[in-house]
């Protein structure tokens, strides 16, 4: 509705993880370099981790994106799933025929044969899956004993597990720590930085075309401090303040129509700052110790005049 207004080819803040709209933060290019280091070894698992919306499914892609026409790749989007079901979702995945889907054997012995014969054409498989922390137990043992299969110099199947930060605690019991051992890269994706928000905002408004900046440096730090530098919150502010610019008919995003943007989309009144929050915490403190000074002072005069 306001790409014509503002300019633009494209929505700058489609919460879509689309990689050509990827803002490179230090912090996204490093968890990309972890990712595709882990892809290069001969390792079975390479893990990513992070909060909700912090763009974990962003960086897989651009490092899928980036992969040769050697590589088999299966992505698992749905991963609540039986020991069975994940087997059938697995062999699916990789268009691997199977007669019997019902039997487990079948079904893992389909895969190993698969894994030999792509390895033999020279080709690697890789299976990536999202949302990894609502795997069972049961299941992250299952995809450790499909790791097993493996020649003298490498593992037939690599796996890249994406999830929250849950994922780090399941994998840090006793239960899987065979597979805890087998993680050869692992990087957890933190939120943006004030500086890097600024940026963000703005990379995705030129990504699109924007031949200038939409927002005042008020907006941006509103949009920050409340959506705490997570990307997918930033996109939800930022693409409601543009549609409240372009309802007033301005021609850049203001402080104004952004605290409005955030009662719309988070409700309610705009979360306190912390520094300010902290900074208050310090007075009343320095209150209360002088307070407390000042009775023990009085005490001590009034028993000394006794």
């Amino acid at each position: 509705m306001y790409l014509e207004y503002f300019q633009l080819k494209q929505e700058p803040f489609n919460i879509a993880p689309n990689p050509n709209l990827m803002y490179p933060s230090s912090r996204h290019k490093e968890a990309i370099g972890y990712l595709r280091y882990g892809l290069r070894g001969s390792g079975g698992f390479v893990m990513l981790t992070g909060e909700v919306g912090t763009g974990k499914t962003m960086v897989s892609r651009a490092v899928l994106g980036d992969l040769p026409d050697t590589f088999n790749v299966a992505y698992i989007l749905n991963p609540t799933l039986n020991n069975i079901q994940l087997l059938q979702t697995v062999c699916e995945s990789f268009e691997i025929p199977v007669e019997h889907k019902d039997d487990h054997k079948v079904l893992s012995d389909a895969l190993q044969l698969f894994l030999i014969e792509q390895d033999k054409l020279g080709k690697s498989s890789l299976l990536v899956i999202d949302e990894a922390q609502h795997l069972s137990t049961q299941a992250l043992e299952q995809l450790r004993l499909f790791t097993n299969l493996e020649t003298n110099d490498k593992k037939l199947l690599q796996i890249i597990l994406i999830g929250q930060p849950e994922l780090q605690e399941k994998l840090n019991t006793r239960e899987l720590r065979q597979l805890a051992q087998r993680i050869t890269a692992r990087y957890h994706l933190l939120p943006l930085t004030k500086d890097e928000t600024f940026a963000y905002i703005n990379h995705r408004v030129i990504a699109v075309g924007g031949s200038r900046p939409l927002f005042d440096k008020k907006s941006m730090t509103i949009i920050f401090q409340q959506a705490k530098g997570t990307p997918r919150l930033i996109n939800l502010l930022a693409d409601r303040a543009l549609m409240g610019a372009y309802a007033k008919g301005q021609f850049f995003v203001d402080n104004k129509t952004t605290k409005q943007a955030v009662a719309e989309v988070l409700g309610g009144q705009l979360q306190a700052r912390p520094q300010r929050n902290k900074k208050l915490a310090i007075y009343a403190a320095a209150i209360l110790v002088v307070m407390t000074f000042s009775l023990m002072l009085a005490g001590y005069f009034f028993s000394g005049s006794l």
